[in-house]
């Protein structure tokens, strides 16, 4: 049979692969650490599982408006304003299933078959995936240290096409970590806009940061797509609770689209996901991030020793970004052997990579320091034979 040739742009996740060997060598008695996917290894937040228990309780499982539950679209409202300064109307806020929600709903919108959409390369392989699906030509254009390790306004400038129609940014970034600052997107939002496109922010790690104060592109324009999500600053992975601000007048086409491709997002994790504004969540969620901090010192300092340290570390998410090149030219290899020799599981580069893939690797940070250290023992053991 003849699938959709779309299909064919989608590539598989190889992390999953080596999420399967390594749960196949515990199952075998190994010592496995993990640190190859990119979830967070702290539960969900007890007020956000409370307050999901007492919706299930009273029965709170009925569907919601489209573009989510009215008093979660306004308490996202509030983030925005009580954070990052921002006035964002709740009717612009469309809660959808996870942030993968939130991507169909804005590739589906903006992208019409042959326009060309332009992206940091590396980046995350489903913002790719997600606009080759919606008929897109992508265009990975690789950044490095130059640019910071993101999409910025020159890089922009030089990679815009006739058929460009989108700019989709990440800060912070997945796989690297890095942010861009407010003056860098002022001036991709003025870029783009000389060339009359749109801008799509993932700010999915949002919150997440560990040098400056976390800013959101909603702050600096009306105009922008945003993207944001409950699963890693708020730790709600399994919740599948995400959601897009628009501009005012993209919002009645994205309520057509939404009721269409999934009704509504899930009923329980909305009313779960109030909790996830309170004092007592947030005093939680902050402790996290200062614990995801030490763990990235903790993982900088001991791969420095190996000269795989990040030149650049990173801002934010939970994610170091590392060149293998003195060791390998094959991350699939190298991940592979290193799982194999020292129980030790990390992604290959080519999952996030179009080119340089091979020569990179990512390590999350999603384990407690001791087995980070732990970790670091294993490494250098294992790259003093390479």
């Amino acid at each position: 049979m003849a699938w959709n040739t779309r299909v064919d742009h989608v590539a598989p996740f190889r992390v999953m692969h080596l999420l399967e060997m390594a749960q196949a060598r515990e199952a075998e008695g190994h010592d496995v650490i993990h640190l190859e996917v990119g979830e967070p290894d702290f539960a969900t937040p007890e007020p956000i599982v409370a307050a999901g228990q007492q919706a299930l309780a009273q029965g709170k499982t009925r569907y919601t408006p489209a573009a989510g539950l009215p008093a979660l679209r306004e308490a996202i409202a509030g983030h925005y304003a009580e954070h990052f300064n921002a006035a964002v109307d709740p009717s612009r806020i469309l809660v959808t299933p996870g942030a993968s929600g939130a991507l169909l709903l804005a590739s589906q919108l903006l992208i019409e078959a042959g326009d060309r959409v332009v992206m940091a390369d590396p980046n995350y392989p489903c913002n790719r995936h997600f606009m080759a699906l919606a008929g897109a030509e992508v265009d990975a254009v690789a950044v490095g240290r130059d640019s910071g390790w993101q999409l910025d306004a020159a890089l922009i400038r030089k990679h815009w096409q006739a058929r460009t129609r989108l700019a989709m940014l990440a800060s912070p970034s997945n796989p690297t970590g890095h942010t861009l600052d407010a003056a860098s997107l002022n001036e991709v939002f003025s870029a783009v806009a000389e060339r009359g496109g749109e801008v799509l922010v993932d700010e999915i790690y949002q919150g997440l940061n560990y040098d400056d104060a976390p800013l959101s592109a909603t702050s600096l324009s009306d105009n922008a797509f945003v993207v944001n999500s409950f699963s890693k600053y708020f730790g709600m992975t399994g919740w599948r609770l995400g959601w897009l601000v628009a501009p005012e007048h993209a919002v009645e086409p994205l309520t057509r689209l939404a009721q269409n491709v999934f009704l509504a997002a899930a009923t329980p994790s909305q009313h779960a996901a109030l909790a996830a504004f309170t004092p007592e969540c947030r005093d939680i969620l902050e402790t996290r991030r200062a614990t995801l901090k030490q763990r990235r010192q903790v993982l900088l300092e001991g791969l420095a020793q190996l000269g795989l340290a990040p030149d650049l570390p990173p801002q934010g998410a939970f994610y170091l970004w590392l060149d293998i090149s003195r060791y390998s030219r094959d991350s699939q290899a190298f991940c592979e052997r290193l799982l194999r020799e020292e129980n030790v599981a990390i992604t290959p580069g080519i999952d996030f990579a179009v080119q340089g893939g091979e020569h990179h690797v990512r390590i999350a940070f999603t384990n407690d320091v001791e087995r980070l250290a732990e970790a670091v023992v294993r490494i250098t053991r294992f790259v003093s034979r390479l």
